[in-house]
């Protein structure tokens, strides 16, 4: 089956098209709300959002980007808008507290393996440091392992603003390491 037929076969609420899909596709949409929300029930919860997402608006999709371009759009508008949720609440939590939101380093991503556990967690700190824009970039290149093409397609961007997001968010991430590595 091509890509249109199984896109029709989506649109027509065949099950063995969504089971396909969700087979295919599942492993990717986890890992990607991973790398952004950095908590592995939150991400299990937004890849439901997701998929209850994509198969309410299946019957909307055009074709205008490959459906994959279309489920990490969605991805990754579902995760920045829970962060983004998370945020106002830790702030209001936190001034009411009277303490200051510290993140820690417990979080682990299924793909590293165990004696890089402390590296990694300090890596996606850093990560989790980067603005917005930087670090969805940054994770879908480095982290997923698309291109600057399907990049820039996800982010709605060309190229060039992908290329000069990696390129800010090396140098960030660099500072924010350099500074670590100096305060130990």
């Amino acid at each position: 089956m091509n890509d249109s037929e199984f896109i029709a076969a989506l649109q027509q609420g065949e099950s063995a098209a969504y089971q396909q899909l969700l087979s295919e596709t599942q492993d990717w949409v986890f890992n990607t709300l991973l790398g952004i929300v950095q908590d592995a029930a939150v991400a299990e919860d937004l890849a439901q959002e997701v998929y209850i997402q994509v198969f309410r608006s299946i019957g909307t999709f055009r074709g205008d980007a490959k459906l994959s371009t279309w489920m990490y759009r969605i991805a990754v508008t579902k995760a920045l808008g829970w962060e983004r949720k998370q945020k106002g609440f830790h702030r209001w939590k936190n001034w009411f507290a009277g303490n200051e939101k510290t993140a820690g380093t417990d979080f682990h991503h299924p793909g590293v393996q165990a004696e890089q556990k402390e590296l990694a967690a300090i890596l996606f700190k850093a990560i989790q440091s980067l603005p917005e824009q930087q670090r969805i970039a940054w994770i879908l290149i480095k982290t997923e392992g698309l291109s600057y093409a399907d990049t820039a397609e996800i982010m709605e961007t060309t190229v060039k603003a992908i290329e000069a997001l990696q390129h800010r968010a090396k140098a960030n991430l660099r500072k924010y390491l350099q500074s670590y590595d100096s305060k130990q």
